[in-house]
């Protein structure tokens, strides 16, 4: 039987997260502010609501890496940030 307290960050990632800690912050600290400035340089910067649409999630998944958050909740925050940055880098290219 499997373990009912599966995600598919434990299926993705191995089954403990934890021992991976770092090397999951610093690929998301490097993804997530990367992206983030490359999406405010590409337009973002002239649209207030673009802005914080980039903003808010990226400062959310930031200080939850500072606070050692839970990292399901990291990489969820993660996830929810690209997503947010790639559909507006889409928008401000297109």
């Amino acid at each position: 039987m499997g373990n009912a307290n599966a995600t598919i960050w434990n299926k993705f990632l191995g089954e403990d997260l934890e021992v991976n800690r770092l090397g999951i912050i610093s690929v998301v600290l490097l993804v997530t502010g990367c992206l983030g400035g490359i999406t405010v340089g590409m337009g973002a910067v002239h649209h207030t609501w673009q802005l914080f649409l980039i903003v808010l999630p990226t400062m959310m998944t930031l200080s939850f890496l500072i606070a050692v958050g839970p990292l399901k909740i990291i990489l969820n925050l993660a996830v929810l940030t690209v997503i947010i940055d790639l559909i507006i880098l889409a928008i401000n290219i297109l």
